[in-house]
């Protein structure tokens, strides 16, 4: 037994972790972005929905936070995955159980052999073990198992930090719509009652022979244009309505709101060189943790090359009389150090780690990946917010002008210098622009949604969530 107690005490000492140590890669980051704006301020790693001024929406992201389904799967997964790195650890320590048996047997006396009458029959026979076992963790690969198990667990932490930011803003960004569809529904049924008025005066200059029935018929196309047109958006609204109660962990339903978009307070462009990005992205950081089990998994495969060495034990006692069974006559024990080792495996270890190798080679790629796409969705978002300001500028110069044309017209209508066709033409170019006006203003309020969720959102850790 002392040859094997020695074995193991050297096999601590000289034990090494086979497989390479994780290094973070070297990535290719720009110094600053191309369409960052000047003004911008350090407000990335804050509650930035708040900025909109906006309680019901405040309340939304709180409840959302609270009962979204995806939240509850993404904590659950946590809890799973921390399991798996106690489960993996726990092999890197000695792993003690008992067990304990009792045997009554009665032998025949009417065999070929019969039992001599020294013998007890029937016998009675007691056991009681308390058992040990321990893998010496001589090349790391326990080790690397932990290693991979921790990665495994912070990349799920990760990903719950991901589906938060994803639900906040979307939640954020499905609010903003549903306002801008509450604009456009408005517009419309503003709308029709000027065109209702104008078909129930025209139709009675009918009546008294001042036009033409014609010009009821044109009065009362633009009618029901703006009729067919309220329908389709209280669809809209009530789609989306469904879509944000699902993610709010409701039943469909309706949503409650007090605020219209031109109420909403618009919030500061988020500043942060590219390199923070690195650090406040959740994906980007559970790709790293992937990579960082991938690379831990290797050295896993390679310790399969080298032998193994167990040790295992058992101490007990074993009595044919319960009254005997703790005395010191009745003790049992042994102790074994078991070492084995692969000779011929048929390249099965050779393609193990070969295939850690490929899965790192993946991971690897699929960390650069999300670099470059978290960096296209900054640029992406910036410049987005960039062009739609302006679009938003042209589309009001076009609404005040658009207005202007038709109420020009209206008057010289009615001074007699043109027919209706005039007025119908103006105010169908009218209608259209007012409703791509709140589209375009819903769509700005969003970019800037857009713009803190490709920064990252910062705020999770500091919030707790």
């Amino acid at each position: 037994m002392r040859w094997i107690i020695a074995l193991a005490m050297i096999a601590c000492s000289i034990g090494c972790t086979v497989g390479p140590d994780y290094v973070r890669p070297n990535v290719d980051v720009p110094d600053a972005w191309r369409f960052e704006d000047k003004a911008a301020l350090d407000t990335a790693n804050t509650e930035w929905w708040k900025q909109f001024q906006d309680p019901v929406l405040d309340a939304l992201i709180v409840e959302a936070l609270e009962n979204n389904k995806n939240i509850r799967l993404a904590a659950a997964n946590i809890e799973k995955a921390a399991a798996a790195l106690i489960q993996s650890r726990s092999q890197l320590f000695p792993q003690i159980g008992y067990s304990g048996s009792g045997t009554r047997q009665r032998a025949t006396e009417q065999g070929a052999t019969p039992v001599p009458s020294s013998v007890p029959n029937p016998q009675t026979s007691l056991q009681g073990l308390v058992n040990a076992s321990w893998e010496i963790d001589l090349w790391g690969r326990i080790q690397r198992l932990s290693e991979a198990a921790q990665a495994n667990l912070l990349a799920t932490e990760e990903a719950k930090r991901g589906v938060i930011l994803s639900l906040v803003s979307s939640v954020a960004g499905t609010y903003i719509q549903l306002l801008g569809l509450d604009m456009q529904l408005m517009i419309a049924r503003r709308t029709l009652e000027t065109y209702a008025e104008s078909v129930r005066l025209f139709e009675l200059q009918f009546q008294y022979g001042q036009i033409s029935q014609m010009n009821v018929e044109q009065a009362r196309t633009q009618y029901e244009t703006a009729a067919g047109k309220i329908p389709q958006i209280e669809s809209e609204i009530a789609q989306t309505e469904h879509a944000l109660s699902i993610l709010l962990g409701r039943n469909p339903g309706p949503i409650q709101r007090n605020r219209t978009l031109f109420e909403l307070t618009i919030p500061a462009v988020p500043s942060g060189l590219p390199s923070d990005v690195l650090v406040n992205r959740p994906d980007i950081r559970e790709a790293e943790q992937n990579l960082i089990a991938a690379n831990a998994q290797i050295g896993a495969a390679r310790a399969l090359y080298f032998p193994s060495i167990s040790l295992t034990g058992a101490f007990g006692t074993a009595s044919a009389e319960l009254s005997n069974l703790f005395d010191a006559s009745a003790r049992t024990w042994n102790f074994t150090g078991t070492v084995t080792g692969p000779i011929f495996k048929a390249g099965s270890i050779s393609a193990q780690v070969q295939q850690a190798e490929a899965a790192r080679k993946a991971a690897l790629l699929t960390y650069e990946m999300a670099i470059q796409g978290a960096f296209a969705d900054v640029e992406n978002a910036l410049v987005a917010r960039e062009k739609l300001a302006r679009q938003l500028q042209a589309q009001e110069r076009l609404v005040k002008a658009s207005k202007e044309y038709a109420r020009l017209a209206q008057l010289q209508y009615e001074g007699g210098y043109v027919t209706y066709l005039t007025v119908l033409s103006a105010q169908q170019q009218l209608f259209p622009a007012e409703l791509n006006h709140a589209q375009y203003l819903a769509s700005a309020f969003a970019s800037y949604v857009n713009i803190y969720k490709a920064m990252g959102g910062g705020w999770i850790k500091d919030s707790g969530q």
